[in-house]
């Protein structure tokens, strides 16, 4: 037995008595960064001024506020928030702050977002010593959300839906006018999260479960904002968020805990956010949560050694909302919000989302003053700052662009938005051909979401709930309002229920017992993040309860979900001749509904995530071979991919160049696809690949590839695909990429063929 002396002793209880004190809360060592430096670039203009900043100026480069610090009134339904001259001085004159963000509660007009941000840049350039303007940044997630009038297109989960890389960049380019007009130069977006956890109440603002499909259209639409040149009038910074593995909360409710192993972080999560960073984006901002018991606010490997040393990004990280306070009031990280802003600063966040005070401001100065946070983490923080504002041109006009104004809600946006709300409607379900209807049909539009727009739009609408009714444009037709227009009194309707309550219900089932069709829309009320949590993805029961009185009345049911997530509908689907998952198609949603029922456009919609069957039922498209047993069966609701149309396809010929690949080798893939239908198709083509065997026991399949066609009646293509080494590749146990020789699997809409990879 060893002796334990004195003077061990002596320590031993010096660490317990330090363990126990509640007020010395010990960090764990920073390690050194694992990964070479990335030197990032020296814009000379951005040197001359970094080396002439004091401090405090510094600080205030990495100091975010929301509009709500700088305000006295608050935005109504009657009423625009109005500016407060003093706080606004106080903030950018006083505290030099970098960024203002956000509105207070509800949109403003174009013309006021003018006014107020050009006050603010004035004080920015002309009031202070450097003259540094500000970047102002917004969440405009599905177009200009917080300006009156804007273009507000279909949620990312519809977008996901129709496949297209063209209606993303689209969508981008839109966006960034829009809010130019308004002098805003930063978009919140895109989200580049998995939607792998259906409860998670932020799933709608994903382009769905899989890793590939995220990117792709994520690169897209940040080219779209950005373009070839971010300096130019009508281009915006994009922010890819959440980084990172934001969207697989334990509990399904946001900013909650997950827990993710290493080796899918980076097969998975981190996969969408590398394409990014190759695509140039301009910033990131944080996971709010943890991974694995680490706050990533607070996770240096994650945000430093990874992002910006591996992957090389150059641009700003910034913090989500509260989320450095957080490290000490939620997470209990640090003991105190001085030691929260030292974690969060040392870990690589370099701009902090306070965002109502300036104590991050106040902190981080006597921090630096102390040799607490050494000036070189300043410097580097403050670089990529001032670099993100030269690359937009905010130095040479950091203005409103009101000369885009020409461009700002046009006829041209509302047909593209509303082309691009009918292409993402899946058709999941069509018996008996019933859809598209004849206009003569006399349609009977019942459900919680036929009258309404919010239920349309979902969150960040105006409103960062979306829920006000009373502001959305009167202009905009609703799903009721939809059909009315395009049929007159061939349409009747009645609510019926609303969400979760008994409306009219035996009013309307009177009603509707005069109708040739029912069009039922069930699904969800506006949300957005932590509101919009839930414990159970059933539908309220009353929703289930009236389908089933209306199918007692021997009418044919077209079911039409209108959610943010995939609510269980496995009761109603039985009773419905037809189904349509709507989404949240956004402010031509009912217009675009309406189009495809009566079928001036085809839907070309495929799911971009599995839509389970039941509560439990949350196996996903790329499932492990050992979640099934035995007898089981893979049976969702509905699979990643499904969508009917109004014609039909074959596939044939499906080819590969070789039986045989070496490492390095191309992999060339054809396969030939025709209308077989009587009408105009956009068909999504796309490439699953299996591994058979493999040391990490591989997916059954993984998509590799996919590409969105135009077919006529009657027209055949061959549509080529090229795979590479990278694509045959997984993560190992060791965090690394690695492909191993053996045989695969190419699958394309049921055909399949294998090879060898030696």
């Amino acid at each position: 037995m060893r002796t334990v002396t004195s003077s061990v002793l002596a320590v031993l209880t010096l660490l317990l008595l330090a363990a126990c004190n509640p007020a010395s809360v010990k960090q764990e060592a920073i390690p050194e960064t694992a990964v070479k430096k990335h030197e990032i670039t020296r814009i000379p203009e951005v040197e001359t001024l970094l080396a002439q900043m004091t401090l405090e100026e510094k600080v205030g480069q990495m100091t975010q506020v929301t509009s709500q610090a700088v305000s006295h009134t608050e935005g109504t339904v009657d009423s625009e928030q109005i500016f407060d001259e003093d706080s606004l001085r106080i903030a950018i004159v006083d505290y030099k702050v970098g960024s203002i963000l956000n509105v207070w509660n509800r949109a403003m007009s174009p013309e006021k977002w003018q006014k107020e941000i050009t006050r603010m840049q004035d004080l920015a350039t002309k009031e202070t010593r450097l003259g540094i303007p500000i970047i102002y940044g917004i969440d405009a997630i599905h177009g200009a959300t917080y300006t009156e009038g804007a273009t507000l297109f279909p949620q990312s989960i519809n977008l996901a839906a129709t496949r297209c890389r063209n209606a993303a960049r689209i969508i981008g380019e839109v966006t960034a006018q829009e809010i130019r007009v308004a002098g805003i130069p930063w978009n919140f977006n895109p989200v580049l999260g998995l939607a792998r956890q259906p409860l998670w109440p932020r799933f709608w603002e994903t382009y769905g479960e899989d890793a590939y499909l995220n990117g792709e259209l994520g690169v897209a639409y940040i080219q779209g904002l950005q373009g070839d040149d971010p300096s130019a009038p009508d281009r915006v910074a994009a922010c890819a968020k959440h980084y990172l593995g934001y969207s697989v909360p334990r509990t399904g409710h946001d900013r909650t805990p997950a827990v993710i192993s290493d080796r899918e972080l980076r097969e998975l999560f981190l996969e969408p956010f590398r394409k990014a960073v190759e695509a140039g984006v301009l910033t990131f901002m944080i996971n709010s949560s943890e991974i694995n018991g680490t706050p990533v606010h607070a996770n240096r490997y994650l945000l430093t050694d990874v992002l910006k040393n591996e992957l090389g990004f150059e641009g700003l990280i910034v913090t989500d909302w509260y989320d450095i306070i957080n490290l000490y009031e939620r997470e209990k990280i640090a003991s105190s919000e001085r030691e929260a802003v030292k974690i969060a600063v040392l870990a690589g966040n370099d701009m902090s989302m306070v965002p109502f005070d300036y104590s991050f401001h106040d902190h981080l100065t006597d921090l630096v003053r102390s040799g607490e946070v050494p000036m070189e983490v300043i410097d580097e923080s403050v670089r990529r700052i001032l670099n993100v504002k030269f690359k937009l041109g905010l130095f040479e006009d950091p203005y409103p662009q009101t000369q885009l104004m020409e461009l700002f809600a046009t006829e041209e946006n509302r047909a593209k938005n509303r082309l691009f709300a009918a292409e993402s409607m899946t058709l999941l379900k069509n018996e008996d051909s019933l859809l598209p209807l004849s206009k003569d049909t006399k349609l009977f539009i019942t459900g919680p979401n036929a009258d309404r727009m919010n239920v349309l739009n979902g969150g960040w609408t105006i409103t960062w709930q979306g829920n006000e009714e009373a502001l959305y444009p009167e202009d905009a037709n609703t799903v009721a309002e939809a059909f009315r227009a395009v049929a007159g009194d061939r349409i009747s309707y009645m609510q019926g229920i609303s969400h979760d309550t008994d409306v009219n219900m035996e009013e309307a089932l009177a009603a509707a017992a005069a109708s040739d069709v029912i069009l039922l829309t069930l699904g969800e009320d506006a949300y957005c993040e932590s509101p919009g949590s839930i414990d159970d993805l059933d539908l309220p029961h009353i929703q289930y309860q009236y389908a089933a009185r209306l199918a007692e009345l021997g009418k044919p049911i077209v079911l039409v979900l209108i959610e943010g997530r995939p609510r269980i509908v496995r009761p109603v689907v039985p009773l419905s001749k037809a189904v349509i998952f709507a989404g949240l198609p956004g402010m031509e949603g009912g217009n675009a509904l309406a189009d495809v029922i009566y079928g001036d456009v085809n839907p070309t919609g495929a799911l971009p995530f599995t839509y389970p069957r039941s509560s439990n039922d949350l196996k996903l498209y790329d499932h492990k071979h050992s979640e099934i047993m035995g007898t089981e069966e893979f049976n969702p609701q509905w699979q990643f991919g499904d969508g009917l149309q109004y014609t039909d396809y074959s596939f044939t010929d499906l080819t590969l160049n070789a039986s045989e690949y070496r490492r390095g080798e191309e992999i060339k893939v054809s396969v030939k696809v025709s209308n077989t239908g009587d009408r105009l198709g956009k068909k999504a083509v796309e490439l699953y690949l299996s591994d058979h065997y493999a040391s990490i026991t591989p997916p059954v399949k993984r998509l590799k590839r996919f590409s969105r066609i135009a077919l006529k009646p009657g027209e055949s293509r061959t549509v080529e695909f090229t795979l590479n080494h990278k694509d045959l590749q997984f993560v190992n146990a060791r965090g690394q990429w690695i492909c191993e020789n053996g045989m695969f699997t190419v699958q394309i809409a049921g055909l399949s063929r294998d090879f060898e990879l030696k």
